[in-house]
Protein backbone atom coordinates (compact mmCIF):
# COMPACT_ATOMS: atom_id res chain seq x y z
CA UNK A 1 0.00 0.00 0.00
CA UNK A 2 1.46 3.59 -1.05
CA UNK A 3 1.73 6.41 1.60
CA UNK A 4 0.71 9.83 1.34
CA UNK A 5 3.53 11.96 3.47
CA UNK A 6 3.21 16.23 3.79
CA UNK A 7 6.46 18.35 4.65
CA UNK A 8 6.41 21.67 5.81
CA UNK A 9 6.18 24.02 9.05
CA UNK A 10 4.36 22.74 11.81
CA UNK A 11 1.74 25.14 11.78
CA UNK A 12 0.58 24.07 8.09
CA UNK A 13 1.08 20.68 8.14
CA UNK A 14 -0.01 19.38 11.76
CA UNK A 15 -3.59 19.36 10.41
CA UNK A 16 -3.02 16.61 7.93
CA UNK A 17 -2.26 14.19 10.60
CA UNK A 18 -5.81 14.12 11.22
CA UNK A 19 -6.20 12.87 8.17
CA UNK A 20 -3.61 9.49 8.39
CA UNK A 21 -1.19 11.75 6.53
CA UNK A 22 2.28 11.25 7.91
CA UNK A 23 3.52 14.83 8.72
CA UNK A 24 7.43 15.92 8.71
CA UNK A 25 7.79 19.35 10.05
CA UNK A 26 11.20 21.15 8.98
CA UNK A 27 12.53 24.39 10.25
CA UNK A 28 15.83 24.39 7.68
CA UNK A 29 15.92 23.57 3.63
CA UNK A 30 18.22 20.86 4.70
CA UNK A 31 15.94 19.06 6.79
CA UNK A 32 13.63 18.88 4.23
CA UNK A 33 15.96 17.83 1.86
CA UNK A 34 17.35 15.17 4.04
CA UNK A 35 13.63 14.10 4.27
CA UNK A 36 12.07 14.41 0.34
CA UNK A 37 14.85 12.10 -0.17
CA UNK A 38 14.00 9.45 2.53
CA UNK A 39 10.27 9.74 1.52
CA UNK A 40 11.28 8.75 -1.78
CA UNK A 41 13.08 5.75 -0.82
CA UNK A 42 10.41 4.52 1.51
CA UNK A 43 7.72 4.24 -1.53
CA UNK A 44 5.63 7.25 -0.95
CA UNK A 45 3.55 7.95 -3.73
CA UNK A 46 2.06 11.27 -2.76
CA UNK A 47 4.33 13.89 -1.26
CA UNK A 48 2.31 17.82 -0.75
CA UNK A 49 5.24 19.74 0.20
CA UNK A 50 4.26 23.59 1.43
CA UNK A 51 5.29 26.08 -0.85
CA UNK A 52 7.30 28.21 1.18
CA UNK A 53 10.15 24.76 1.48
CA UNK A 54 9.36 24.24 -1.90
CA UNK A 55 11.04 27.40 -2.59
CA UNK A 56 13.99 26.56 -1.00
CA UNK A 57 14.58 23.39 -2.54
CA UNK A 58 13.55 22.89 -5.71
CA UNK A 59 16.85 21.21 -6.92
CA UNK A 60 15.72 18.32 -5.23
CA UNK A 61 12.02 18.69 -6.01
CA UNK A 62 13.54 18.46 -9.99
CA UNK A 63 15.22 15.01 -9.40
CA UNK A 64 11.65 13.35 -9.14
CA UNK A 65 9.96 15.41 -11.52
CA UNK A 66 10.13 12.83 -14.23
CA UNK A 67 9.62 9.44 -11.97
CA UNK A 68 5.99 8.44 -11.68
CA UNK A 69 6.44 8.34 -7.80
CA UNK A 70 6.79 10.12 -5.78
CA UNK A 71 4.11 12.66 -6.78
CA UNK A 72 5.96 15.51 -4.77
CA UNK A 73 2.89 18.70 -4.67
CA UNK A 74 3.61 21.80 -3.79
CA UNK A 75 0.52 22.82 -1.34
CA UNK A 76 0.37 26.51 0.42
CA UNK A 77 1.25 27.32 3.86
CA UNK A 78 -0.53 29.27 6.65
CA UNK A 79 1.44 32.11 5.13
CA UNK A 80 -0.70 31.77 1.82
CA UNK A 81 0.43 30.78 -1.60
CA UNK A 82 3.37 31.85 -3.72
CA UNK A 83 2.43 30.11 -7.04
CA UNK A 84 4.80 27.61 -6.95
CA UNK A 85 1.83 25.01 -7.27
CA UNK A 86 0.15 26.48 -10.48
CA UNK A 87 3.35 27.53 -11.71
CA UNK A 88 4.14 23.60 -12.15
CA UNK A 89 0.80 23.03 -13.56
CA UNK A 90 1.64 25.23 -16.31
CA UNK A 91 4.52 23.82 -16.76
CA UNK A 92 3.52 20.38 -16.75
CA UNK A 93 0.29 21.38 -19.33
CA UNK A 94 3.12 23.07 -21.88
CA UNK A 95 5.21 20.03 -21.99
CA UNK A 96 2.78 17.81 -22.81
CA UNK A 97 0.68 19.83 -25.11
CA UNK A 98 3.92 22.10 -26.38
CA UNK A 99 1.52 25.00 -25.67
CA UNK A 100 0.25 27.91 -22.82
CA UNK A 101 -3.36 27.28 -23.22
CA UNK A 102 -4.28 27.64 -19.57
CA UNK A 103 -3.05 31.34 -19.20
CA UNK A 104 -2.43 32.63 -22.68
CA UNK A 105 -3.71 36.26 -22.92
CA UNK A 106 -6.59 37.12 -25.43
Amino acid sequence: MYKIGVIGDKDSILGFKALGLSVFSVTQPSEAEKILHELARDKYAVIYITEQVAKDIVSSIDQYKDDRFPAIIPIPGNQGALGIGMQGVKKSVERAVGADILFRDE
